[in-house]
């Protein structure tokens, strides 16, 4: 089963993370991973397959630093265990969004999607997530209405952690059992 972290405070939120997802490791996976925001608005990114100890390695030789931030482990559903199939997701180096169960209609939406010009760069449905939150943020809704919107969409039981880059304060969350 997959573990989902988010964090925000006042100083590097990585080893809170990273401490977040050790504590989830009894839960089983096949990968992990980090996003932040750091410090200028940019959206740092870090996945690997295996352990949370060979993300917390990875981290050490590249590290992220931001105050916001979420954190993941999966357990493949959908697509194999790569390093592109690994959470978090990121859309336009925007929006980085992590999901835990399956968004059920995720292939007609990634149609439409992939019609408006973005690109696929895994086989999961929460790649999903993340171009669409990035679209409703292009149309101008900031990240809890681009959210909103979102779920309207989405079919199935889910939860979806997401952060974006221009909103450095804030992660939004839902859930839909």
């Amino acid at each position: 089963m997959c573990g989902i972290v988010g964090a925000i405070a006042e100083r590097n939120i990585v080893p809170i993370l990273i401490e977040g997802l050790r504590r989830l490791e009894y839960r089983g996976y096949d990968s992990a991973g980090v996003a932040v925001v750091d410090d200028t608005g940019k959206l740092g990114l870090c996945r690997t397959t295996g352990k949370v100890a060979e993300l917390a390695d990875k981290l050490s030789g590249s590290p992220l630093k931001g105050r916001v931030g979420v954190a993941h482990t999966r357990w493949a559903t959908h697509g194999g265990v790569t390093e592109n199939n690994a959470h978090p997701h990121v859309s336009g180096e925007r929006v980085a969004v992590i999901h835990n169960g399956i968004i059920e209609n995720f292939q007609s939406i990634k149609d439409e999607l992939v019609a408006k010009g973005y690109e696929r760069q895994s086989e999961t449905d929460t790649e999903v997530a993340a171009h669409l939150l990035h679209d409703y943020l292009q149309q101008g809704h900031d990240l809890l209405g681009a959210m909103q919107q979102a779920v309207k969409l989405f079919q199935g039981a889910f939860a979806l952690l997401a952060i974006d880059a221009e909103s450095p304060d804030r992660i939004v969350v839902s859930r839909v059992a």
